[in-house]
């Protein structure tokens, strides 16, 4: 009999313990003591599901896009495009002979060139725009023009280790083929450096010092290191060893200036000439005349590659953007004052969060579920551009971030949400749609014991669980 007892007891208190799925997960040993800030509601009756401690702020990582995301699609629209403008200064005479110079002013638009967005071959429509115009022959320079934005370029909040990788690339009024490059390598035995065979697309200035080592290893651990704008990059890490061609991808330093030299190649090609070599520094203030309008695709379509793919650039060049509305030029500073001044107005609670870039890459970012939440509901219920919004997250078990987050369970295709990863860092924020109810949740870990691996299955056990007590 006593022995039945304990068997009892053991079992009432596994089960009391399976039944709370808040004290599962946060007591596991990988969790305990890291920093969490988690909510769980219903949409609609705003019943709170489960919580803990979600006025904390903590690093966001990637979730941070759906700040800038989300303001921009209410402060913009969805079909809101980026506009890169043709401009000619001097004139232009009988014989098609521009004495002038050619601008391009830039926009903002993240998406020229781009592989992920739009039209990445739009250079013979400009070219085309060129003859229209009757230019046949430029006494001048093509001189890229990016002074919408500041100069600043490079978040000075990343840390020395993002910067010069492609994933930290830096947001300017001209951004191009997302201000990427491909630093193709050649690996030999282990233990030996490998070769630098090109850079993909050709950036002639751009130097190297290679530290790099060819080791075992079977996939990319190399970073370049390197000061925003500068030619000279240092590259440290290992790349598989005996490999005949392998790709490391880093930030283009000026990519004003490549558009304008791959724009006179394009003249030159169709038999228009230019005399002088281009430029990215504007000289003088001139008067100038429009000959061509360039529109990004609608904001709509970028947002979902910045969600989906958490795409940084993406994000980063829509957070810029954002401060000139109420500022004659686009800095860090101003997007940050316009997205709290924004949500304020909302009345979401700002003192919770700290933002310092528009793509969640600095670690002194920070935001609550709490903050997160509300946002989240905000765009569900009150926004305008709701279908948008929500239609620019990955989906659970199917599409970008989240193609592995659920997959082959019962919440496969029922989440909407955006992950977040950096070193020490694991959240999730977003949907889940089930039984015709929505909850809005985030999750937020700092500093967990453990793989990011591990972690976030412990996240799916417990939104897993969260769905199953909702019913």
């Amino acid at each position: 009999m006593k022995f039945k007892l304990i068997v009892v007891s053991l079992f009432l208190n596994v089960s009391l313990f399976a039944s709370n799925p808040l004290d599962n997960f946060i007591n596991n040993p990988m969790i305990q003591n890291a920093n969490v800030s988690l909510l769980v509601k219903e949409l609609g009756t705003n019943k709170i599901i489960s919580q803990y401690r979600p006025n904390n702020s903590t690093i966001p990582a990637s979730t941070m896009k759906l700040v800038t995301t989300a303001t921009a699609l209410e402060l913009l629209g969805p079909s809101f495009c980026f506009q890169t403008k043709l401009e000619i200064d001097g004139t232009v005479n009988a014989n098609g002979v521009l004495n002038g110079n050619l601008y391009i002013y830039g926009g903002g638009d993240p998406t020229l060139g781009s592989e992920k967005v739009g039209n990445p071959n739009f250079l013979p429509q400009w070219v085309e725009a060129i003859k229209r115009a009757g230019i046949k022959k430029i006494n001048g320079q093509i001189v890229a023009d990016g002074t919408l934005f500041d100069e600043e370029g490079v978040n000075p909040k990343w840390t020395w280790e993002d910067i010069g990788n492609y994933y930290a690339a830096g947001a300017y009024g001209i951004s191009y083929m997302d201000n990427t490059y491909r630093l193709v390598l050649r690996s030999g035995l282990i233990g030996t450096t490998p070769k630098i065979l090109r850079t993909e697309p050709e950036i002639a200035s751009l130097t190297f010092d290679n530290h790099l080592t060819s080791t075992e290893i079977d996939s990319d651990s190399a970073y370049f290191y390197g000061a925003p704008r500068s030619n000279h990059r240092i590259i440290r890490g290992e790349i598989p060893a005996n490999r005949m061609e392998f790709v490391i991808k880093g930030d283009i330093p000026n990519p004003s200036l490549l558009l304008a030299e791959h724009f006179q190649n394009a003249l030159k090609q169709a038999g228009i000439a230019v005399s002088e070599p281009p430029s990215d520094i504007v000289k003088r203030v001139t008067e100038r005349k429009l000959i061509d309008l360039h529109n990004s695709p609608p904001l709509s379509e970028i947002i979902a590659e910045t969600n989906v793919h958490s795409n940084n650039g993406y994000a980063e060049e829509i957070f810029r953007y954002l401060a000139l509305k109420s500022n004659p030029v686009a800095t860090s500073n101003g997007a940050i004052r316009e997205i709290r001044s924004f949500w304020k107005g909302k009345q979401l609670p700002i003192d919770q969060l700290f933002m310092y870039d528009g793509c969640g890459l600095s670690p002194l970012d920070a935001v609550s579920s709490g903050f997160f939440v509300e946002l989240l509901t905000y765009m569900k219920t009150k926004s305008s551009s709701s279908e948008a919004f929500f239609n620019s997250l990955p989906i659970s078990g199917k599409t970008g971030t989240l193609t592995h987050f659920l997959s082959k369970t019962p919440l496969q295709g029922k989440v909407h949400a955006k992950s977040g990863t950096i070193s020490g860092v694991k959240c999730y924020a977003g949907y889940i749609e089930q039984d015709n109810k929505t909850y809005v949740f985030a999750i937020l870990l700092n500093h967990f014991n453990g793989t990011s691996k591990a972690v976030t299955k412990k996240m799916e056990e417990f939104l897993l669980q969260i769905s199953n007590s909702a019913k």
